[in-house]
């Protein structure tokens, strides 16, 4: 039996190389299994991205609460702060990027047909490349027309398309402002927050559209793209007061203002049994489908702001952004 860790992942799967990058980090002997016919059989078993396999044959699946598991297990370097309130500052901020920021990655790479046909190839190449140059061009149609009938799973839409385009240049300037003086969010060693979001801005930095975008305009953030493949620990966690200017705005124009609220009327239009829902956000129309997983993930954000609420410090931060009336 060996002991090392295998990761079935995907180059392509923001949740897959936010997992290797944490393994990294731990240094965690690991095997990185790329998704493709040949491990099809033994993928099935367990049939989800990304996935983990322990030495003894166990399957752990979901991003966070691998990561979750791992840190308990292995505990340094941490990736938790011992500052309880501003451990959930990083959960908060891990769950923005899993689930806001998808809504950038996925939309620049399924929307512009430059980003579709570059993406697509890729997949292709992976699923059939054994196959050649023509099992390739039929499977990169294949996989360019299914994935871009599959944007309005994250609400893209030609009536939503301003607002995320917006988001994602503003938390690209908010935050390289905040990267400009230290190497991780939280200070000088990554946390959960920086797991979440980097694997975002990693996957749109491959991709044409947005890649552009975050080269032109974002030097501090393509080089914190660029240290999380490979994380260290350099130093210690900041304190909220010395990361407070550059980071709450992030939590007010972000965080409060667009993705909380979007959260709550998801989850709203869940529980009612809405086929689609309408709101006003970031002054905007918003439109689309309800996403149930989106309403587990806020029940469980909200399950961690009961647990940390009396942390001191954590209800002024909350009240000072915006944040809190959404998570009680």
């Amino acid at each position: 039996m060996t002991a090392t860790y295998r990761i079935f992942g995907s180059e392509l799967s923001p949740y897959s190389v936010k997992v290797q990058s944490f393994f990294r980090y731990k240094n965690l002997p690991h095997e990185w299994i790329p998704r493709s016919p040949a491990v099809q059989a033994e993928f099935q078993k367990y049939a989800k991205l990304p996935l983990v396999v322990t030495p003894d044959g166990e399957g752990v699946q979901d991003s966070t609460p691998i990561l979750e598991r791992f840190e308990a297990a292995t505990p340094e370097p941490a990736i938790i702060p011992t500052d309880a309130a501003l451990a959930f500052v990083s959960a908060l901020l891990e769950e923005y990027g899993d689930e806001w920021g998808n809504k950038w990655m996925f939309h620049y790479r399924w929307r512009y047909q430059p980003d579709v046909w570059a993406t697509a190839e890729r997949i292709a190449v992976q699923m059939v490349g054994a196959q050649g140059p023509l099992a390739v061009a039929q499977a990169r149609a294949a996989v360019a027309e299914r994935m871009t009938g599959r944007l309005g799973f994250v609400g893209s839409n030609d009536k939503t398309q301003p607002l995320i385009e917006a988001s994602f240049k503003q938390a690209l300037a908010l935050l390289d402002r905040h990267l400009a003086t230290r190497p991780y969010l939280l200070g000088g060693r990554p946390a959960m927050a920086d797991f979440g979001l980097w694997a975002q801005f990693y996957e749109a930095a491959t991709d044409p559209t947005p890649g552009a975008i975050m080269r032109a305009s974002a030097t501090n953030v393509m080089a914190w793209v660029q240290r999380m493949v490979s994380p260290k620990a350099e130093s210690a966690f900041e304190a909220w007061p010395t990361l407070a200017a550059t980071l709450m705005p992030l939590l007010k124009e972000e965080v409060a203002a667009l993705f909380l609220p979007w959260s709550v009327a998801n989850a709203a239009a869940i529980a009612a049994g809405n086929k689609i829902f309408e709101m006003s956000l970031g002054g905007t129309a918003w439109s689309q489908e309800p996403q149930k997983y989106h309403a587990r993930s806020l029940a469980e954000i909200r399950r961690k702001y009961a647990a940390a609420k009396d942390a001191p410090g954590l209800e002024a931060i909350l009240a000072e952004s915006g944040c809190r009336e959404a998570l009680e």
